[in-house]
């Protein structure tokens, strides 16, 4: 039995009232900057701390040939996406599987993007609560005067989830506008005091620019871990649609402009942060380099407690950014399948119930290289570096063998060798770092 005109309305006005509630689509009102500094919470995270430790496992040649490529890759499928998010006349594509679900579709394109986007996006906050946890500790060795009682890390990644809980309520993206704008002016602030306080410190004694591991396993299971590393580094492709469709679009001027404004001031400053951090930091202290630039650096004390005080700062914006399509895709999934009314309660439950569960991971598996490795291999790869081509090939359709078709492919066979190989040694890392750990430590 079909629907009747009234249950056809019924139906349409109840989905709508769902869209203008979810955190996506709740509010259109956002600009050029919003995009931008959206975008810069987005990709300059935990990530750049890592760059000089990838350039130590991957060595001077590979490591900085690697990273630049991922720039230029990473930079056009960008383009792509922000492109196509309204290339389909009559459509938008607020969300990364509505863009999946158009190419390889309606389930296929479901089982595709969305667990490789909650991947991405889970993981990272993940990371993040382990990256704030062990900022924390830091700037609290620092600060302590002997004698000091430790402190184990896990209460510090439960103080970070703490301020988690209470944002985690915000409903839509516009609503963490300030937090965001905050985040990226941080991680700008940390990224030069990462470089800035190593050629302050110096190029160190007895200094080695060789690869970290002795043997050849080693070597290459370093490598491996490396690309994952790089790879984690460019994550803002997981949340570009969502960002651009809180950008107001009309048949005149539509969200593409603004965005495209956006995304190219946050690449541009991308840049600015990263090769720095990841040329001056591998300079300076070699393969004796921390999986976390800042552990490494003790001088001038106060500027690293300032630092780390800049990334705990960072990555509280990034968590929410991150997390903003999660709570998208669980209220959708809660009000449209489940039938549960949309209201307070329900986003309070749900989104609380999220950071409970990325904070008990984080306290259980605080690899942070590991995971980097891990993590960027496996579902960075195909959301940032190939997918966003394959979906240009099936919507632009460009002539085959053309410029545009040879540089896609080329970029999904990089990406594809990229998910492949890089996981491997992150997981590696991972087993051989749990080997002398214990839970909640």
């Amino acid at each position: 039995m079909g629907y009747n005109d009234a249950q056809v309305h019924e139906k349409s006005e109840r989905d709508k009232a769902i869209e203008d509630w979810l955190p996506v689509t709740a509010s259109r009102k956002a600009g050029w900057m919003h995009s931008a500094f959206h975008n810069v919470t987005a990709m300059v995270g935990a990530g750049v701390l890592s760059l000089p430790y990838a350039l130590a496992e991957l060595g001077w040649g590979p490591g900085a040939t690697i990273l630049i490529l991922s720039w230029v890759i990473t930079s056009y499928t960008l383009w792509q996406m922000v492109e196509m998010h309204e290339m389909v006349p009559g459509k938008r594509f607020d969300r990364y599987h509505e863009l999946g679900q158009h190419v390889f579709g309606e389930k296929l394109g479901l089982w595709i993007i969305i667990p490789q986007q909650l991947i991405v996006e889970v993981g990272c906050d993940i990371v993040y609560m382990v990256t704030a946890g062990k900022s924390l500790q830091k700037i609290h060795h620092m600060l302590c005067k002997e004698p000091c009682k430790d402190i184990k890390l896990s209460f510090f990644i439960m103080m970070f989830a703490a301020v988690q809980f209470v944002l985690s309520q915000s409903p839509d993206f516009n609503s963490i506008t300030i937090v965001s704008l905050a985040a990226a002016i941080m991680s700008i602030s940390y990224s030069t005091i990462a470089w800035g306080a190593s050629i302050h410190k110096g190029i160190q004694p007895n200094i080695d620019y060789g690869l970290k591991a002795s043997t050849t396993t080693g070597k290459v299971f370093n490598f491996l871990s490396g690309l994952g590393d790089i790879a984690f580094a460019y994550a803002g492709h997981n949340v570009v649609l969502e960002i651009q469709a809180t950008i107001p679009s009309t048949p005149e001027r539509s969200s593409k402009k603004p965005m495209m404004m956006g995304v190219t001031v946050a690449y541009l400053i991308v840049a600015l942060c990263y090769f720095p951090v990841a040329i001056i930091g591998y300079w300076m202290f070699g393969n004796e380099v921390e999986d976390n630039i800042l552990l490494s650096l003790q001088k001038p004390s106060w500027l690293i407690i300032l630092a780390n005080i800049f990334v705990i700062v960072h990555v509280i914006g990034s968590y929410q950014v991150f997390a903003m399509p999660v709570f998208d895709m669980l209220e959708t999934l809660l009000v449209k399948k489940w039938r549960c009314t949309p209201g307070l309660p329900l986003r309070l439950i749900a989104r609380s119930a999220y950071v409970a569960f990325t904070m008990v991971v984080g306290i259980c598996v605080p690899f942070f290289g590991g995971l980097l490795g891990f993590l960027g291999g496996f579902a960075f790869a195909p959301t940032s570096y190939f997918i966003p081509c394959i979906c240009w090939l099936s919507i632009a359709k460009p002539k085959k063998f053309g410029l545009s078709w040879c540089i896609n492919w080329l970029c999904i066979v990089f990406g594809v060798l990229l998910m492949v190989l890089s996981p491997i040694g992150g997981l590696r890392s991972i087993i051989l770092q749990s080997a002398s750990y214990k839970f909640f430590s």
